[in-house]
Order: C-alpha cells, then structure tokens, then sequence
C-alpha cells in the first residue's frame, strides 16, 4: 500500500486538508516531465502519484495542484465549453478541493461561496441536507464526491436544485461502478471496512450505478447531460491530462 493510500485511509480529511499540500509541493519537482500535464496548472510530469483507498489508481493525483482525474476532467469541461472563466456568475461550492479553492477566488467574474460541514476551506459550514440559502440564489452549483457520504442523497440533490436559479447549471461527480447499473445501498452497513469493501471508501454509504445516477438526478428535478470527455477532448489529449476512469462529467441543468 503507496504512502498516499495509507495517509487517506487513516488521516482526517481535515487534518490531511491543511497540510497535504505544503508536503507534496516539496517534491513536485521529482515528477517534472511531458508525458503528462495538468490542465489546471499547466504543469507537466513523467508521472503523477497514485490514489485510492482499495482501487489505488496510477497517475491519478497530480503534486502541484492536488487535483484528481475528476478535477481535471471538469477543469477541462468547463474551460472548453462554458463562459465560467469571463461571465458575472454566482456560485455555490460545496466541498471545496483545493486545486479549484484559490483560483476560483481570484476570478473577479464569480460572487465564490463555499460551503461544508466542517473543511477549514469552507467560507460556510452547513449540514448540506439543509442548505441555508433561499431559493434561485446561485447560477452555479458544485459538489464533487459528496453525495456518496451523505444519508439521503435524493433530499440533497432537491436542495441543490432549490437554490440554483432557472437556467442554472452544475456538475456533481460522484465514484461510480461502471459495471453496475443500480447503485449499491444498505442503511444497515455501518462497518467502516465492509463499507470500504462495497463502496471503496469507509466513510462512503453507497457507490451509484452507472444507469441510477443520472435518474436520481432527473427525479431531483434536473436536466442531466453525461458527457464523454474522451469524445470532447479526443483520445490523444484525454490520456495526457491522465483522465483514467473518469470519461463522463454529468452536467445538470435547471429548466
């Protein structure tokens, strides 16, 4: 098991929140190359790290910014096809990861609130089954892997969609098990290692089917786009910004 593993699985997410960066930059300079490059950053590698708790995943995290695949696959998405970076948006951040944190706070075009339980990241700290925002306050809404931790998925998303305005849009990456199409529940799995086993976290309480998620999404009130990145960016260009597993962005929009 890679340090990287071993520090996700029994490190808090806070804890290892205020200070994975600083470590990781100290020897950024170990994996400086072309084969590879952030598209957040600019920057390029031989090789990224590895994450990933019970799937540890090759070249998956990149030592500047922090980001994942995830991060890189929306960085792109929306770098490419939508006005995020040039027009006067509002938007909700829920869960703030670092790679997007201070470069989306120094966009002068964003009104950036972010919100979570408890990151010391966060401007606001909520449970998110109850988000204390009226109804039409932002034009964007995003929360990448989140909904996997909480206890009603469906009440959040209805909130997530309550708060966005008409004509809105947002992007809520979340693991999925691409060789399933119904997700993986069960209220009464509490173990923290058979939660791992099943939905490869300990801390997560279901792992969504590839044919589930986007109808959990509509059944929120959304319009739901899953998008190939593949596709968009072509293979070439996918493989170098290290996309791996995640190919689709589900991109949702309120009518």
């Amino acid at each position: 098991m890679g340090l990287v593993s071993v520090l996700t699985r029994w490190v808090p997410r806070t804890v290892l929140q205020r200070g994975a960066h600083l470590a990781l930059q100290t020897v950024a300079w170990a994996y400086s190359g072309s084969r590879f490059e952030d598209p957040i950053t600019g920057k390029s590698y031989r090789k990224m790290l590895p994450y990933g708790r019970v799937r540890s995943r090759p070249n998956a995290l990149a030592p500047h910014s922090l980001s994942l695949e995830r991060h890189r696959a929306v960085w792109a998405y929306m770098k490419r096809e939508t006005n995020f970076f040039e027009a006067p948006l509002r938007m909700l951040h829920l869960a703030p990861e670092y790679c997007y944190l201070t470069r989306f706070k120094k966009q002068s075009n964003l009104d950036y609130v972010t919100g979570d339980l408890n990151s010391p990241w966060a401007d606001h700290h909520f449970d998110c089954h109850d988000v204390p925002f009226e109804d039409h306050s932002f034009d964007v809404v995003m929360a990448n892997h989140l909904l996997e931790h909480v206890a009603d998925d469906r009440r959040v998303m209805r909130e997530f969609h309550r708060v966005m305005k008409p004509g809105g849009w947002g992007i809520f990456q979340v693991p999925i098990n691409y060789s399933d199409p119904n997700t993986a529940e069960d209220p009464n799995v509490t173990d923290p290692m058979e939660r791992e086993r099943l939905y490869w976290q300990q801390d997560h309480v279901r792992l969504y089917g590839h044919e589930d998620y986007p109808m959990r999404l509509r059944e929120a009130g959304f319009d739901v786009d899953v998008l190939d990145m593949m596709k968009l960016l072509g293979e070439e260009l996918f493989k170098r910004c290290s996309l791996g597993e995640e190919r689709w962005v589900y991109l949702v929009r309120k009518s």
